[in-house]
């Protein structure tokens, strides 16, 4: 691997870091009886409110609903998810360090199947939190399903559901952006379309 892609793939490794600070992902609910919003952000690591008590008003229209609790400490891949972006960053880190190309192809081959396998399971979530609905809850509407929209918006009852990618996922596609270019530059300088 030339400097360069080495550099890039150091600087992708560390870009990571980010993750662990901002928000992955937020969900937006908009309803008559909250004209100010709620807000659900969901971190690496935990799944808070918005606003200080919009998780709690949150489960409280899902309990309505018939929807589970929304509770981070039962959410398995929020216990997975920190360990996997803290063996992308060593990794990264550890082929920028010795230089090894093949090292380049499985950080950047994992990243994409890590992102793929994360998004279905977020949407699979999603799918478990819409349809698995207690039959006695107050509210029961006979073939309505809640789940939220992976991407985008859709309105649900009287609720306009959003859900968007926020800082960290952005900050995750940049890293994973300069790993491919790294890939790209190695592969031109080793057929001598650049130079080092």
């Amino acid at each position: 691997m030339n400097v360069f892609s080495r550099g890039l793939l150091a600087l992708a490794s560390l870009l990571l870091v980010g993750v662990f600070f901002v928000p992955l992902w937020k969900i937006t609910l908009q309803a008559p009886q909250y004209p100010e919003g709620l807000g659900m952000l969901i971190w690496v690591n935990n799944i808070t409110g918005e606003k200080p008590h919009d998780l709690y008003n949150i489960n409280l229209l899902n309990h309505y609903i018939g929807m589970a609790r929304i509770e981070p400490d039962k959410v398995p891949e929020l216990k997975v998810m920190p360990f996997i972006f803290g063996f992308l960053i060593l990794l990264g880190l550890l082929g920028a360090f010795i230089g090894k190309r093949w090292v380049l192809k499985l950080w950047t081959s994992l990243f994409v199947v890590f992102g793929v396998i994360g998004i279905a399971d977020f949407w699979w979530w999603e799918y478990r939190y819409g349809h698995n609905l207690n039959p006695n809850a107050p509210i029961r509407i006979p073939g309505l399903a809640y789940q939220p929209p992976l991407i985008g918006c859709k309105t649900l009852l009287n609720m306009h559901a959003c859900s968007w990618p926020d800082v960290g996922t952005y900050i995750a596609l940049a890293s994973l952006i300069l790993g491919i270019l790294a890939l790209a530059i190695g592969r031109l300088v080793s057929y001598g379309a650049v130079e080092t």
